[in-house]
């Protein structure tokens, strides 16, 4: 398994020794091809929401994509807790290292807090916000803030303390030989930094972008613009430290046992300090950040046409961002940003001539490391923004000698979520909750486990292991989850223990949270509304 941005699922699975767990790592990166020994076996019951003759619920699915977040919280839960099955965890975070790092998310399916994905998760969740908030039903554009909240409360808690970063908590390796609920877990709850001379730009860039791009979301909504500046100064402190001290957190040796193999920087800091900088462009119309780019940009490989989106490269959505910025005619020296945000989109198209990305027989984007519905996610909401970013500007995309427009664009979108709601070659829903089929036993350790709520009894460490390795489904369904989806051939086995297939990520809601939106409002694109 080549390491590279979304390109490789970091490792989440039960073990009983490191040993174990390193066995099978080995195992992955021999790239074994998807098992057929467990198939889907289920008949159809109905048709419901997942019959193309009836078409899909995307506001439903909307609904639900949103509601997963609240499966994810960590820290005290609040009165208005909807996901009703979780209890409070991870209260006294960070108190061992004297800081309050209580809240944010759990990243998947395990009981740790990573940041950098958490962080991405917060950007995208606020960039599905921004462009497409409009069209959510109002109720569910209130759950969509709260579930940014959730994440940037955290996240300022993360740079409350001067030159140091918080980057995780949780001792991932110990968390990994458990399988128990977070509301009970006992591992260790190690809390790791970033300070110098240790570096940590990608960490620190995208935590800038999640904070300057939550900004705009609150000031736009209207409802808190004291909480709009905090976020504002807080991602300028964030890129700052960034900027001054460049580097990866996991090139720091104490720093990567942490975090690799699960989240490792595999493609470098470079895209997150453009990154971060493009979003404080856009949240404060500060032209010192456009120079940012412009002086950094080759520096910083902007030109090397990564066709990547995901927690670890940035590159695809960092054209487009800065390609709304030439096309709005704000920066006409950015040109070349269009430019590779059009060879990007180009990937996507089937019809176009140029070398375009792996799609399954039956329709989806296919990258081959696990989770693959990440890319599904990330570059469909890709999809949509640029379409709505051409449309706005009258531009259009040449791809190999076809004139690509808008709706090309939507259209290739709606097909990858349609993909998702059901309409696939074995007829059922990737979302749990949504449909009449759908994934029954997630690799996810609250789902799969009796809730605190109806077993307040302890569940120490190895007191999981009969409900890990049991067939029966999850007691807990996690509403709204997506996993991490089907093989290259469309298979896809219900099965907890194969993580790459089964587990759900943030990072896979949180784009898809914005593509439903908009196909709320456009079950049938053709045009975008405003």
């Amino acid at each position: 398994m080549a390491p590279s941005s979304s390109s490789s699922r970091p490792v989440h699975l039960h073990s009983f020794s490191v040993r174990v767990l390193l066995l099978v790592l080995a195992c992955l990166v021999s790239a074994a091809t998807p098992s057929s020994a467990f198939r889907w076996s289920w008949m159809p019951i109905g048709r419901g929401n997942n019959s193309k003759n009836y078409g899909h619920d995307y506001r439903d699915a909307l609904s639900k994509s949103i509601l997963f977040f609240e499966g994810q919280r960590s820290g005290r839960l609040p009165a208005d807790q909807r996901a009703a099955w979780r209890g409070d965890s991870g209260e006294s975070d960070g108190g061992g290292a004297g800081v309050d790092l209580e809240g944010g998310y759990y990243d998947a399916g395990d009981n740790v807090k990573f940041g950098f994905p958490m962080a991405f998760t917060a950007t995208m969740l606020s960039w599905s916000v921004i462009e497409f908030g409009d069209l959510m039903p109002p109720a569910e554009r209130r759950h969509a803030v709260a579930a940014v909240r959730w994440a940037t409360d955290y996240l300022l808690k993360t740079i409350a303390h001067p030159g140091v970063l918080f980057i995780q908590v949780g001792d991932p390796w110990k968390d990994h030989e458990c399988w128990e609920r977070p509301e009970g877990m006992d591992t260790l709850r190690t809390v790791y930094n970033v300070t110098a001379p240790r570096t940590g730009s990608d960490v620190a860039g995208e935590t800038a972008a999640a904070l300057a791009a939550a900004s705009i979301v609150f000031r736009g909504d209207g409802a808190d613009e004291e909480y709009a500046e905090r976020l504002l100064a807080g991602a300028k402190t964030a890129f700052e430290f960034a900027d001054a001290h460049k580097g990866a957190y996991s090139d720091d040796p104490g720093l990567r046992a942490g975090g690799c193999p699960f989240y490792c920087d595999y493609n470098g800091y470079q895209d997150e300090l453009l990154w971060g900088a493009a979003w404080l462009r856009r949240a404060s119309g500060d032209d010192t950040f456009l120079k940012y780019i412009k002086d950094n940009g080759k520096t910083l490989g902007a030109e090397e046409g990564f066709n990547e989106f995901g927690w670890d490269n940035k590159h695809a959505g960092l054209n487009i961002l800065v390609a709304k910025e030439f096309m709005d005619g704000n920066a006409l020296s950015m040109e070349s940003f269009k430019q590779s945000a059009d060879n990007f989109i180009c990937t996507l198209i089937p019809q176009s001539s140029s070398q375009h990305i792996q799609y399954t027989p039956g329709g989806l984007i296919y990258k081959t490391g696990g989770s693959n519905m990440q890319h599904v996610t990330s570059f469909s909401f890709l999809l949509l923004t640029y379409a709505k970013y051409l449309s706005n500007s009258s531009h259009t995309i040449n791809c190999g000698g076809i004139s690509v427009g808008p709706e090309t664009l939507q259209l290739q979108a709606k097909k990858q979520v349609d993909y998702i709601l059901g309409d696939n070659p074995i007829k059922m829903s990737y979302m749990v909750g949504y449909g009449d089929r759908y994934p029954q036993r997630i690799h996810h350790r609250g789902s799969s486990l009796p809730s605190i709520k109806t077993h307040s009894q302890r569940m120490a460490c190895k007191d999981g292991t009969p409900y890990y390795e049991s067939s029966n489904s999850n007691p807990n369904p996690l509403i709204g989850a997506v996993v991490g989806g089907p093989g290259e051939d469309d298979s896809y086995e219900d099965n907890r223990a194969d993580f790459r297939k089964s587990e759900p990520t943030t990072y896979i809601n949180a784009p898809l949270v914005g593509v439903l939106a908009y196909f709320v409002a456009n079950p049938n694109p053709g045009h975008i509304r405003h």
